[in-house]
């Protein structure tokens, strides 16, 4: 079955690594915004394959949901038979129930939606906490969670094979064991307590921290807050260097400076997010699951 590969011009780059190595042709939509903020999205291409692949990482979402909502319809429409998201970073997946009266869950509302308009949805670290499988959010046969963390692995055991590994909270703790296993890697995971979205207080591990370099790894960086927190910590406890490795580079506001501020030197992601920290590619390992979601059409 004949494929193509759709993506937005931001995320160019990372989109054609991935359509190059699965070898499938790939084109950029074409995007207009009007003076009210409604989008106007045109196709580059004539006739649409049999089955679409869609390139959307879903960081700064609202927007991009609607956009995803419009071409999905539009290629419904035009005779696709088969609609594959391949979104490396997944929104909306944080509120998993309801943390408060009369709070909406998004993570089961977001991933009834995508479950609508596609057949497929492939990603990367998404944030399943309180559920085991991508599935259950996300009610596809092909709902496919790969991880950055082994990626990540490796390029730390180039860069700083001698470091000690920490997670900045219990959550981290799948990553940072997967990393380390590659990694070949000492490891550990922090305690931390959140007092709200920009304050929490983070316990070290009992871990010789004094004289060592650590490398804190975590899924995603968002406020950078709780990052800041532990490289302040480690460096009191007489750390020689503290450095970040995060799959999704979301950064958001004033976050990157706030880690750096805390005295974190290096910063390293994968390329599900567009970012100046983006060090390791993730086409090989997005290609490979492409592939047998296509073969299992």
């Amino acid at each position: 079955m004949h494929a193509a590969l759709l993506y937005f011009n931001a995320e160019a780059p990372p989109a054609q690594r991935l359509a190059s190595t699965a070898d499938i042709d790939a084109y950029p939509m074409e995007c207009h915004r009007f003076p009210d903020d409604e989008l106007c999205l045109r196709l580059p291409m004539g006739k649409l394959p049999d089955t679409l692949v869609v390139y959307r990482s879903l960081d700064r979402p609202n927007d991009k949901l609607v956009e995803l909502m419009l071409l999905a319809r539009h290629a419904r429409e035009q005779g696709v038979k088969r609609l594959v998201l391949v979104a490396p970073y997944l929104a909306y997946m944080r509120q998993d129930i309801a943390f408060n009266p009369g709070e909406l869950v998004s993570q089961r509302l977001v991933g009834g939606f995508l479950a609508e308009l596609f057949d497929a949805l492939l990603t990367v670290d998404p944030h399943l906490h309180r559920i085991e499988r991508l599935d259950q959010a996300v009610p596809l046969r092909h709902a496919v969670a790969l991880s950055g963390a082994p990626q990540l692995g490796e390029m730390l055991a180039n860069q700083q094979g001698d470091a000690l590994l920490l997670g900045p909270d219990a959550e981290s703790a799948q990553w940072v064991e997967s990393a380390a296993k590659v990694a070949g890697m000492e490891f550990g995971v922090c305690t931390k307590v959140r007092h709200g979205d920009r304050d929490v207080e983070i316990a070290l591990p009992e871990l010789p921290i004094a004289g060592r370099r650590v490398v804190l790894l975590d899924d995603v960086a968002s406020s950078g807050r709780t990052l800041a927190r532990a490289a302040e910590q480690l460096l009191a406890a007489g750390a020689a260097g503290v450095d970040v490795a995060v799959t999704h580079a979301l950064f958001a506001g004033d976050a990157l400076e706030v880690i750096r501020r805390a005295g974190v030197g290096k910063v390293w992601s994968t390329d599900t997010i567009a970012h100046e920290s983006n060090a390791v590619h993730l086409a090989p390992i997005l290609a490979r699951a492409l592939a047998k979601v296509l073969a299992d059409g």
